[in-house]
């Protein structure tokens, strides 16, 4: 019996400039810009296998079966795919076929870490090459994007802009400066690991309830040319304050949202507040912090072992884990998987893993 299989590996994305509400919830349309930074060493591995022996989809993560809302969210991105193939390729079986999906994070999940964008471009990247779709990477990010808005940024490699886009075909990430450009770190203080009660996907439906929703998304475009000019020059300075403004704004925007969003504990406040003062003192670290309570402090390499080193002694920290400028999503190559001959790489390193 014939299946069709594939194994990508994808890093999560810390924004620095913050994706928050949608102009349109389905399609996952932002309603602003954004840009962000993959994260080296932080990676979900998914394997998907299109079997003619299942009645259903099938989700294990972490080694545990996932059912309910888990495996219907996934579902409806594999209907995606499955309808993709069925206009693309007009005879696929894979169009009637149900799933297997296996993935693995090596990092916690649904604590603010972004999981859900490492996940959802490692399902885009191997649901279509299993299914033989010859999509480029603008294709597999706007894919990804379905999946979970941010997901769009885990596909290209380095850092990355989403552009606002007018419709789903031109709303998309690309990179702007390669993994290589710039040796930043991000070094994660992990206060809390629990799944997160709200997820990001109910936190963007009620985005538009707060006062301060059409403030932020007014003023971002700005903040984003800010963030890039700074990046591209290498102006940590500069690159701070925009990240440490953007940040907070818009977690202004979900304390004052209805249902109101407090992801912070006492312990993420005292991580901001102390890295401010390094700051002041001449360390170049600032502070962002996406839907949770663990703080990323983005930092230069010369800062990093020092900045760790501080982070571990804050009351509340429970671990720290550091990560470089990450790639872009990847096919692994593996001569036991069988996938539909022609899948071109869209622009993957099909020989490393990260």
């Amino acid at each position: 019996m014939t299946t069709f299989k594939a194994t990508a590996q994808a890093s999560p994305n810390i924004a620095l400039i913050k994706y928050w509400g949608n102009r349109d919830q389905e399609l996952r349309l932002p309603a602003n810009p954004s840009l962000s930074m993959n994260l080296a060493g932080l990676t979900t591995t998914t394997t998907v296998e299109f079997d003619p022996a299942l009645k259903q989809d099938v989700l294990i993560l972490g080694g545990s079966e996932i059912k309910g809302k888990g495996l219907e969210r996934v579902s409806r991105f594999l209907d995606q795919v499955r309808r993709q193939t069925s206009e693309v390729l007009k005879t696929s079986e894979v169009s009637h076929l149900f799933a297997r999906v296996e993935s693995r994070n090596n990092f916690p999940s649904g604590a603010g870490l972004a999981s859900s964008a490492s996940g959802f471009a490692a399902l885009a990247v191997a649901a279509s090459a299993a299914a033989g779709l010859d999509l480029n990477e603008a294709e597999l990010s706007r894919l990804a994007r379905l999946g979970s808005g941010s997901a769009c940024r885990s596909v290209p490699g380095g850092f990355v802009e989403w552009t606002l886009g007018s419709d789903d075909r031109s709303s998309y990430a690309y990179s702007i400066a390669s993994a290589d450009h710039w040796d930043l770190r991000d070094i994660v203080a992990l206060i809390d690991v629990e799944h997160k009660a709200v997820g990001s996907t109910e936190g963007h439906a009620v985005a538009a309830t707060s006062p301060l929703q059409a403030a932020r998304v007014a003023t971002a475009p700005e903040r984003l040319a800010q963030a890039r000019s700074a990046l591209l020059a290498r102006d940590f300075a500069a690159l701070a304050d925009v990240v440490e403004l953007d940040s907070l704004m818009m977690h202004a925007v979900m304390i004052t949202s209805a249902p109101v969003l407090m992801y912070w504990q006492p312990s993420t406040i005292a991580v901001m507040q102390a890295v401010r003062q390094w700051r002041l003192n001449g360390l170049a670290a600032c502070t962002t912090i996406d839907a949770g309570p663990n703080v990323h402090v983005i930092c230069t390499a010369a800062a990093a072992d020092e900045v760790a080193l501080r982070l571990r002694v804050i009351p509340g920290v429970r671990r720290v884990l550091t990560a470089g400028v990450g790639g872009p999503a990847q096919l692994i190559p593996d001569t036991h998987l069988r996938s539909i001959a022609g899948v071109k790489s869209a622009g993957y390193n099909l020989d490393t893993h990260h």
